[in-house]
């Protein structure tokens, strides 16, 4: 944290012991000093008695929570964890307040906070709760934030409501606001729109709305799901050290369970609305109890452990609520399920404070719940072999603005780029938001023309070939999109898209497609039938796996994967993973894989490439790169990505990167990464530095590596 921050961070804690928050926790601290409250024995803030909320629709009732009961402490951050549609998030609305009331119900239950049962207020009593005492940061700050009003008007109407401060104190407030959470020139932030700030910045300005009145409850909904390695590391740790000075109670909704293991004191787990596992976060990753929960961890790949086995995963999917299995809910997809499952089982005790409902729990222990998976050995070239992709100095320059009185800008997306891949190799490129990873995959697929070099694919130069000639090469290679939901036509069904390439390139006679597409559905893990449905009608995950067989329908060499698993749950995203690697093991496919999970790029790829601002700062063998790390950039990108080991965790360095990636507008002198690099000299401000061999196939952009 900045001097700055930190100061605004001490400011904002005088204003909350001069507002009487000290004494209503119960724990004295004056001077400025930190508010510091032993959770283990203050009263619990929120307590959440047996709640059950069911969904009403013509369709039919949805179970979406059953019988929640947990509580949270002053300064204690508990996270909540399952896969998609867990009721996760209704469990936090119901807090909130927030259900829709056409069709939500709150069938049973209590959730009590500081002492008065939310669920019993009148509507302006909960309005005057809601934002001062108790605030929720949503998952998506874009449409959380109001497009129209500027951001400064956001953050102040909460304090000129509930806090009764005048407008120049609200403005005051506001300023001290984004200062603490690390928002630089916070002055002229305040007249901005939503639309001007990065996503970063936008979850920044939720945090600080959500911070405003000094509640004593924070709720936050995947609030780093969009966000990079990097700021992701920045908010949580702004919100962990809030919490402690203030004494907030925080519960976090995430699928990360890094991100669990790092910042959460206790873990709540869920499955199909019911709570399966809860206790303290050691003794929650270090024994789980659970099936489930054990399924969960073996799922996740360790960025603190090289490659040696194929992911584990849960196979199948979460029951449908509309109609959930009696007795315990995962038995369908536990391997160990026995008739006494049948019957829904109670929480036993496992240790302190932990619990878990199963009812082979004492067996567990004698038992190989999920055993590491078959050995498997990443895919790779030999060093002599020719590459099917090799990128030559490639740059791209965009364009923007200008006018009769202005010239253009220019926007330096990617910049000098030379790399090359194998065939049967996987490139894991790496970066944060708005390096040019993206970009430069859109240049390898020829949606965007670079600005100069060469993209050379299986001997043909595609920079220069014409939209004729790009028929044949878009045959040969594909691409996987980040959001399957948004790149698969709702207005057709499966069959349909999977086909449609297949037809259009003349791979199969119209005739024979849906016998080829029902093999890619088979191939993919999905049956057959489904090539009747609609996307909408499929999982996530499902729908991912309908985007990898419509890529593979035209049988290509090279696949381009952006952000393939980044939106799936983690056992979800081990299935695609594995799939993804069986593939490529039984067809010889090639990947360039974009991503900004380190773990997984870990796990899948055979070289990786670090991006920063259009440029590529470091790039080598997986192994070697994530073993012996030469540039700053990526050495900061490692220490901020979690590990799902809590004792590693509490040992573990943080070295967090300050400020945010500069403007491709405006690109720093010399090496792009000096304004935030821990070791810069003024020797990285005259010259951009050449890529030098630092190690066999090893190379590395900085003087100092």
């Amino acid at each position: 944290m900045t001097e700055k921050a930190a100061a605004a961070a001490g400011k904002l804690e005088q204003i909350a012991v001069e507002g009487g928050l000290t004494q209503q926790l119960g724990a004295a601290s004056m001077g400025g000093a930190n508010v510091v409250v032993n959770a283990a024995k203050s009263a619990p803030v929120l307590e959440i008695d047996n709640l059950t909320v069911h969904f009403v629709t013509s369709h039919g009732t949805v179970r979406a929570v059953e019988n929640l009961t947990y509580s949270v402490r002053p300064g204690e951050m508990v996270a909540i964890v399952g896969e998609s549609g867990s009721g996760k998030s209704v469990s936090a609305l119901a807090i909130m307040r927030l259900l829709p009331p056409a069709t939500a119900r709150v069938m049973t239950g209590s959730v009590v906070f500081d002492g008065h049962n939310l669920l019993t207020l009148s509507d302006e009593e909960m309005r005057q709760r809601r934002g001062r005492d108790v605030a929720m940061i949503f998952q998506e700050p874009m449409t959380s934030l109001n497009p129209v009003l500027s951001i400064g008007l956001q953050i102040k109407e909460p304090l000129l409501i509930h806090m009764n401060m005048t407008e120049d104190q609200a403005t005051a407030r506001a300023i001290e606001l984004l200062t603490l959470v690390g928002i630089t020139d916070p002055e002229s932030r305040l007249a901005q729109f939503p639309h001007q700030l990065s996503g970063g910045m936008r979850q920044r300005v939720m945090i600080a709305i959500g911070l405003a009145c000094n509640p004593k409850l924070l709720i936050a909904d995947e609030p780093t799901t969009a966000l990079d390695v990097t700021i992701q590391a920045q908010i949580l740790e702004l919100m962990k050290g809030l919490s402690r000075r203030l004494s907030i109670a925080v519960v976090i909704i995430t699928h990360n369970l890094g991100i669990v293991a790092r910042y959460a004191d206790r873990v709540n787990v869920m499955y199909a609305a019911r709570l399966i596992e809860q206790g303290p976060a050691e003794d929650v990753f270090g024994k789980p109890a659970h099936p489930y929960t054990r399924g969960l961890l073996s799922a996740v790949p360790r960025l603190d452990r090289s490659r040696s086995a194929r992911l584990t995963t849960i196979e199948g999917a979460p029951p449908n609520l509309l109609s959930p299995p009696e007795g315990c809910r995962f038995a369908p997809r536990c391997r160990y399920a026995t008739e006494a499952c049948k019957v829904v089982p109670q929480h036993s005790v496992v240790g302190a404070d932990h619990t878990a409902a199963c009812h082979r729990l004492e067996e567990l222990d004698k038992l190989i719940v999920y055993e590491p998976g078959d050995e498997g050995v990443r895919a790779a070239a030999a060093l002599d072999a020719t590459s099917i992709l090799a990128i030559k100095g490639v740059t791209k320059h965009f364009h923007v603005g200008g006018g009769i009185f202005s010239a253009a800008k220019i926007v330096r997306a990617v910049n000098n780029v030379t790399i090359d891949i194998k065939p049967g190799e996987t490139l894991g490129l790496v970066g944060e938001s708005g390096c040019g990873k993206s970009t430069l995959g859109r240049l390898v697929l020829r949606l965007d023309d670079p600005t100069s070099g060469e993209i050379i694919f299986e001997g043909r130069d595609l920079a220069g070939l014409k939209r004729g000639d790009m028929i044949d090469v878009r045959k040969r290679m594909q691409v996987i999109f980040q959001d399957p939901y948004s790149s698969l036509n709702p207005r057709m069904t499966v069959g349909q898209i999977i086909a449609e390439p297949m037809t259009v390139h003349g791979v199969v006679l119209k005739a024979n497609a849906p016998k080829r597409v029902a093999e890619l559905l088979q191939l993919v893990g999905l049956y057959p039938y489904m090539a009747d449905r609609y996307p909408h009608e499929l999982s996530g995950g499902q729908r991912q796996r309908v985007g990898i067989a419509r890529a593979l329908g035209v049988e290509p060499k090279m696949i381009v994967a952006d952000e393939a698993v980044s939106a799936l749950d983690v056992s979800i995203q081990g299935q695609v993973i594995n799939l993804l690697e069986d593939l490529q093991k039984k067809l010889g496919l090639t990947y360039l894989f974009i991503a900004h999970d380190l773990a997984v790029v870990r796990h899948i790829s055979t070289k990786v490439a670090v991006m920063y601002l259009g440029r590529i700062v470091e790039y080598a063998a997986c192994d070697e790169l994530f073993a012996n790390p030469r540039h700053p950039y990526t050495q900061a990108l490692l220490a901020a990505a979690p590990v799902p080991d809590p004792v590693i965790e509490r040992t573990r360095p943080r070295t967090i990167i300050e400020g945010e990636l500069p403007s491709p507008l405006r690109p720093p002198a010399g090496c792009v990464f000096h304004p935030r690099c821990p070791k810069m000299t003024e020797a990285c401000k005259a010259d951009v530095p050449a890529a030098l061999e630092v190690g066999l196939h090893h190379f590395a952009a900085c003087i100092n590596a």
